[in-house]
């Protein structure tokens, strides 16, 4: 079976900062990939480049095994289709947060209002926020901005869901709540490349567990041996500062 997402010796560069080189990833349908390391290490640039909000300086993405960098590739459809929860939450200040979940599947998923509507109404619920529909994003914390942009995500019925550090932006008191929303989609078998600072979660809740350092995927294992038995030094230097252990 053909992997949902695949890199193949994925560079970006910004003017002589060298910052990804030569990332070979794959994901499979319904795999939770964490994406841990220390900051500068390339994680966001990397989830950056996989959306295309960055383009690659070269290499390949291929979805379904075909290349979206190909000419005449259709990328709002790829865009579609992997989804991005920013740290920033990145919601319309002017809209209500039944509005900011609606307006990108009347837009660009050509739906119907009423059918958006419902769908959107359906996840927000999935996340506890239903309540708020009415409400703009400022009569929020931080945490239930969060949870909106999950919800806003998922209208989109996208087939991989990327998270750029989702809680980093949070009061530590709002991190538990959103956790709990990520971690009980990962258990509906959404495809998520998740970057995280969060180290139970991504002990906990991921299938693999990708160490990046300097621009490469320095360690790619399962949680169990990621965490009990680092045998990449600089791996066991960044447990050991993140949870005091190795």
């Amino acid at each position: 079976m053909k992997p949902v997402l695949s890199l193949v010796d994925l560079h970006k560069s910004f003017g002589e900062n060298h910052i990804l080189k030569g990332i070979n990833l794959a994901v499979q349908k319904g795999e939770v990939v964490s994406v841990v390391g220390s900051s500068g290490s390339g994680k966001s640039t990397l989830l950056r480049c996989i959306n295309l909000l960055e383009w690659p300086s070269s290499g390949d993405i291929l979805y379904h095994g075909d290349s979206v960098l190909a000419p005449g590739y259709k990328i709002p459809h790829y865009r579609n289709k992997v989804g991005m929860v920013f740290q920033q939450f990145n919601l319309f200040a002017n809209l209500t947060v039944l509005q900011n979940c609606v307006v990108g599947q009347t837009k660009i998923g050509k739906k119907s209002k009423a059918e958006a509507e419902a769908l959107a109404k359906e996840f927000l619920e999935k996340v506890g926020m239903e309540q708020y529909i009415n409400a703009k994003p400022r009569q929020l914390s931080g945490g239930q901005q969060q949870r909106v942009a999950i919800a806003r995500a998922l209208c989109m019925q996208p087939d991989v869901l990327l998270f750029d550090e989702p809680t980093s932006a949070l009061d530590p008191e709002m991190v538990g709540e959103v956790l709990k929303v990520i971690t009980a989609l990962a258990h509906t078998g959404l495809t998520m490349v998740v970057v995280t600072h969060e180290m139970a979660f991504a002990r906990d809740v991921s299938d693999r567990v990708i160490f990046m350092d300097e621009g490469v995927i320095a360690v790619d294992g399962v949680p169990e041996k990621v965490f009990t038995n680092p045998e990449n030094p600089r791996l066991r230097e960044f447990l050991t500062r993140f949870l005091g252990i190795v």
